[in-house]
């Protein structure tokens, strides 16, 4: 917890001190995982903002500070699938250049277990995830950037997505199988156009 648990009671119980202190807190993560989630930088503060409001006329109904950060995630990832969906509604077009936030992040986190990683590793490790995520769905890329960017444990991925354990392991199984099935496309297209490149040189 970022807070103490005795600050989230205060701001459940209408302080608004306390509930100023919650959202300085918490605005920066908030905003990461908006970015994350949406894609489109013009449009997180937006999100957020509806985050916040949220949190305020439904913190009263929080069972307990301790489960707070995992409900807060939840108001989270709703207002950015709610967002989601709109867009969709209006049927704007998906396009691969609104993931660059996400995709340096994802780009970020593969490479960050290497210490040293020259500037053009980092650029073929973008470029990879930057493929991988244009060939998957709206859906995978939500539960792998909550999972495997976010860092969200199984137990606060169920208080998301309203399903057990088990039937998450199921979803994230297939969404890697997926991103796999994708790097290995990718590989094999790559190799085509290497072997025509070198059969029109010749």
């Amino acid at each position: 917890m970022l807070v103490d648990f005795e600050v989230v009671e205060r701001a459940r119980a209408g302080d608004p001190a306390a509930f100023n202190e919650v959202v300085t807190t918490y605005r920066r993560r908030i905003f990461g995982t908006v970015s994350r989630l949406i894609g489109r930088p013009e449009d997180v503060e937006d999100v957020a903002q509806e985050v916040f409001l949220r949190l305020y006329f439904s913190l009263d109904q929080l069972r307990s500070a301790e489960v707070f950060e995992p409900w807060l995630y939840r108001l989270t990832v709703n207002a950015a699938l709610d967002y989601l969906r709109k867009r969709r509604k209006r049927k704007l077009e998906s396009r691969v250049s609104d993931l660059s936030d996400q995709q340096v992040m994802l780009a970020d986190a593969a490479a960050g277990s290497r210490v040293q990683v020259d500037d053009q590793q980092r650029s073929r490790i973008r470029e990879l995830v930057d493929s991988l995520l244009s060939a998957v769905s709206e859906e995978d890329r939500l539960l792998l950037t909550l999972k495997e960017v976010e860092g969200l444990s199984l137990k606060d991925l169920e208080k998301i997505y309203h399903v057990n354990e088990n039937a998450l392991k199921v979803r994230l199984f297939r969404a890697r199988q997926r991103v796999l099935k994708a790097y290995a496309t990718s590989k094999d297209s790559a190799g085509e156009m290497g072997r025509n490149e070198r059969e029109q040189e010749r």
